[in-house]
């Protein structure tokens, strides 16, 4: 069902102006551009599939290791909470106030989980699963960059 979806993608943007779009749905991260290869990733953490429709030639080490079923995964398994932004991570809503949440917090779909500064707006970060926290991969008052990893939740 998902290929169907994944088509339509690749056709909206071969009859467009634009060169990339990356959209999520059903548990996977869509990134389809008219450069690169077309990377489909499912966000469970230990079990990455990978499936590459097109590939170009600076990715034959991708290719080598789909043939060989060799996906490299993280120890750690969950879903990466990404940041929507890039700006500076705050834990807690001010530096005397306890952080949000600390690894091992159970949280709830929509609970703020961090508050990212950009440019001058305080954006909070909400959780988009039930889950408990396994990792928080940021300190606070560090720079972040979009689509880094935050969090890594494991889904309850």
């Amino acid at each position: 069902m998902w290929q169907d979806k994944l088509k339509e993608i690749i056709y909206i943007l071969e009859n467009s102006n634009v060169n990339e779009i990356e959209v999520s749905f059903w548990g996977k991260k869509f990134r389809v551009s008219k450069q690169a290869g077309v990377v489909v990733q499912e966000n469970t953490g230990a079990d990455t599939s990978v499936i590459t429709e097109r590939i170009t030639k600076d990715e034959p080490k991708l290719m080598e290791s789909l043939e060989t079923g060799s996906v490299e995964s993280d120890s750690i398994s969950g879903e990466d909470l990404l940041s929507p932004m890039p700006g500076t991570f705050y834990s807690s809503p001010t530096p005397d106030d306890d952080p949000f949440v600390s690894k091992g917090d159970k949280v709830k779909k929509g609970q703020t989980l961090c508050i990212i500064e950009a440019m001058k707006i305080m954006n909070e970060i909400e959780s988009e699963i039930d889950g408990i926290i396994l990792e928080t991969n940021v300190d606070n008052g560090e720079a972040v960059e979009y689509n880094q990893a935050l969090f890594i939740i494991k889904p309850s």
